[in-house]
């Protein structure tokens, strides 16, 4: 696939960040977004930016190590996008939102290190997923502000076959990912209203065994 030059890239994270934001699911500075370009360089928001206020001038570029290569400090969790593009060479967009389901679900239920959705409808809209009568595992890690033991402690469950299309980070948030900055809008999309099915489907199942 195509990847995007550096001014079309820019324009497509602004865009995402305005969206996002209307959703409630980057709130304050939260959040962070990049695309990989045509040219290797990696296209990420910079730190402590809030995204539905994004101009063109907070998005800056990385090496694939995660070193700036532009004017700015890149995300805190940068080295977190940068693994991904290195452990899935196909992908072209990683997006990480913060939203009450995400953080709800995965503090919720602090014994489970990983969300299995199974029967629904919308799972078709994730990469490679055709029918609903499957079940896709995202992995949950624990949260930790050390980026290296974050993402030492997620590797595992990324390099297991089928992959995940997406992973949450307890109390913190989704990074989900696709080929380009569309598929990887659906699969947050998708997973982000899974999340309130989720949530609302235990709720009446509590509320039925009271």
């Amino acid at each position: 696939m195509e990847r995007p030059e550096y001014e079309t890239a820019r324009a497509q994270l602004v865009e995402i960040g305005r969206a996002f934001d209307a959703r409630g699911w980057v709130p304050a500075t939260s959040g962070n977004f990049s695309v990989r370009l045509v040219d290797g360089r990696i296209a990420v928001t910079v730190s402590s930016r809030h995204k539905g206020r994004l101009g063109i001038a907070d998005i800056m570029t990385v090496d694939a190590e995660g070193k700036p290569l532009s004017e700015g400090t890149p995300s805190a969790e940068t080295a977190l996008h940068t693994q991904l593009y290195r452990i899935f060479p196909a992908i072209g967009a990683v997006l990480h939102t913060h939203s009450p389901g995400a953080v709800a679900l995965s503090r919720a239920f602090p014994d489970e290190d990983g969300w299995t959705i199974e029967g629904h409808e919308l799972l078709k809209a994730l990469p490679g997923t055709t029918t609903h009568t499957t079940r896709v595992t995202l992995p949950i890690v624990a949260n930790d502000q050390d980026m290296d033991a974050l993402a030492a402690a997620i590797e595992p469950s990324l390099r297991v076959t089928p992959s995940p299309p997406a992973y949450l980070i307890r109390g913190h948030g989704l990074y989900g990912w696709g080929r380009d900055v569309a598929e990887a809008e659906r699969v947050v999309e998708a997973i982000e209203w899974l999340f309130a099915a989720e949530l609302t489907e235990r709720q009446f199942r509590a509320g039925a065994r009271a």
